[in-house]
Parts: structure tokens; C-alpha cells; sequence
């Protein structure tokens, strides 16, 4: 993994000694998360998987492409306060929207097109919407987190290289082909169903989940612990574990990493779910470009979701 001695800006507290106390702290709570898994009979093969690819091979191959950029400061003027505004906001959304909201929605109106067209806005209210709001009302500076940045240094290189790597990569180590395959699509339909995949999913999981996690809430870490790398690894944790209530309180034995134990689920949260937020802290921080994040999230989401989508879209 990278030492992240070279993440640019005007925070300090990232230099080689102070980037590897991070990194070991990071490693050690994720070796726990995993050894737990394993001491209770889960997988404990996959989080190496993802933290060897996305935690480390992904991270490092990031962190050589963004060298040339020269990410702008993000003006976080009350640091404490606003990070507190942020974790309550997220205690909360934790709990009540993806615990028992999320349910609730599904469950209001019957599955189908009306429904994700409900899920998604809902959505984009809860993690773009409120958090814009909230930041307004602590005075807290909006724009800078929303710039895309696409004629900085440091944008298509990893968008191009890592956007190819992340599908060549699904397109072997998921079942996605072959779920494609088996819908016995014609090649019309797969023509405008793959990128409108995509544009949805860059939306419902890339911007709902990069903007709230990575530009609010990461930015207002690296403001108060002074480190980037410091605010990438409890960035990372800190989204791992919002998804413990979700995990815990909605789902079932056929979810993966579903668990009555509920140390279980936060084990299993941590050891697979923050190596990949690394991935997308780091670039983050190497490029403060919120489109740059949104586009490679949906990279990572458009292969397991294109059946999916032709099925309630072109059905």
C-alpha cells in the first residue's frame, strides 16, 4: 500500500512516519475485522482479496497516475463543528435510512420501475440534498466540493486506466457475463441498456455515496486531524460501518455478510466494504474532482448491474 507521503494540499501531517502510523493503525483493525470473521467460520478470503486489489494494487496504481496533479484546497472554516454536524448527520442516516428506511421505501411500493424511480430520488435527497443543506446552514462552502476538475492534471489518466483495469477485472472475477448472457438480450437492447446502466448507477451509488462520504464527510476529517491520510483511512472506516445497520436490521442468509452476530456484520463491513473507499479516498484527496470518483463508483457497479436494470427497464 502506499505510504500517501506525496497526497497535495495544505494539510499537514502526511509525511512518510506519520502516513505508516495511519497505515498500520488502518491494518491492524482490518487484520481484527478479518480474523474475526474467520474465528467465527465466514469467509475471510475475500477481504484479502479486496484489500490486495483495491487497497493496495488499485490505491497504489491511483497514486502513480495522480502524480502530476495539483489538487485546490477544500475551505472547511469550522472544523470541529461542522465534522461534528456531519457524524451526527451520519448516526442518524446510518440508523434510520439505510436501518429502516430503505425497507420501509421498498416495501411502500411494489417492485418495478415506479419503485427505483422512488429509491433514487429519495436517495439523492438523503445524500446530496440534506448534506448541501446542512452545510448552508453552518455556513460551510458547497461549490468547491461539486468542481469536476476535468482539465487538472491527474484526471483521465487514472479515469481512463482505472475504469478499464476495474471492467476487465469484473468481467472475469463476477458472474456478470454470464447473468448477462442469460437474459437472451439482443444486441439493440444491450447497445442503450450498458450506458444507460451506468449514467444510473453513477448517480444512485456514485454521486449519493462519493459526495456524502468523500466530500463532505472526508474533507471536514482531513480539516481536523490535520493528515490526509489520516482522514482517508477514518473516512474509509467510517464507511464501512455506516452500512452496519443496513446489513444488521434489513437483511437476511441470502445477503452476503448478513449475521445475527452483530459483531459479525461489523467485521464484515470493515474487512470488505473499507479497502475499496481507500481506493476512492485516495483519489480524493489526490484530486479533489467529485466527478472523477462518481464515474470510476460506477465502473465498479455497471457489470453486476446491467441484468438487473434490462430486466426492470426493458422487460
Amino acid at each position: 500500500m502506499p505510504t500517501f507521503s506525496r497526497l497535495r494540499g495544505p494539510i499537514r501531517g502526511s509525511g512518510p512516519p506519520a502516513a505508516w502510523r495511519w497505515l498500520a493503525g488502518y491494518l491492524a483493525v482490518w487484520g481484527a475485522a478479518t480474523a474475526y470473521l474467520a474465528f467465527k467460520g465466514a469467509d475471510w478470503t475475500f477481504p484479502f482479496i479486496a484489500l490486495g486489489i483495491f487497497g493496495g494494487a488499485l490505491t497504489g496504481l491511483a497514486f502513480v497516475l495522480t502524480r502530476n496533479a495539483r489538487p485546490p484546497a477544500i475551505p472547511v472554516l469550522r472544523p470541529g463543528v461542522e465534522l461534528a454536524a456531519v457524524l451526527g448527520f451520519l448516526a442518524a442516516y446510518a440508523v434510520g435510512f439505510l436501518g429502516f428506511g430503505m425497507g420501509a421505501l421498498r416495501h411502500a411500493i411494489p417492485a418495478g420501475r415506479e419503485q427505483e424511480l422512488l429509491v433514487l430520488a429519495v436517495k439523492l435527497v438523503v445524500h446530496v440534498v440534506l448534506p448541501v443543506a446542512l452545510l448552508l446552514a453552518l455556513g460551510a462552502q458547497v461549490r468547491p466540493l461539486l468542481r469536476t476538475h476535468i482539465r487538472r492534471p491527474g484526471f483521465w489518466p487514472p479515469l481512463v486506466v482505472l475504469g478499464l483495469l476495474i471492467l476487465a477485472l469484473l468481467s472475469v472475477v463476477s458472474p456478470s457475463l454470464k447473468q448477462i448472457a442469460a437474459l437472451h438480450a439482443s444486441a439493440a437492447t444491450l447497445a442503450w441498456a450498458a450506458p444507460a446502466t451506468f449514467v444510473w448507477l453513477a448517480l444512485e451509488a456514485g454521486l449519493c455515496e462519493e459526495f456524502l462520504f468523500r466530500a463532505v464527510l472526508q474533507s471536514r476529517l482531513g480539516a481536523v486531524l490535520k493528515t490526509e491520510v489520516g482522514a482517508v483511512v477514518v473516512g474509509a472506516l467510517l464507511f464501512a460501518l455506516a452500512h452496519v445497520p443496513g446489513l444488521f436490521l434489513r437483511g437476511n442468509p441470502d445477503v452476503d455478510g448478513y449475521s445475527t452476530d452483530l459483531l459479525q456484520v461489523i467485521a464484515f463491513t470493515v474487512a470488505t466494504l473499507s479497502p475499496i473507499a481507500l481506493l476512492f479516498g485516495t483519489l480524493w484527496a489526490r484530486t479533489r474532482s467529485l466527478l472523477l470518483i462518481v464515474l470510476l463508483h460506477a465502473a465498479v457497479d455497471v457489470l453486476p448491474g446491467v441484468a438487473d436494470f434490462v430486466k426492470t427497464w426493458a422487460g
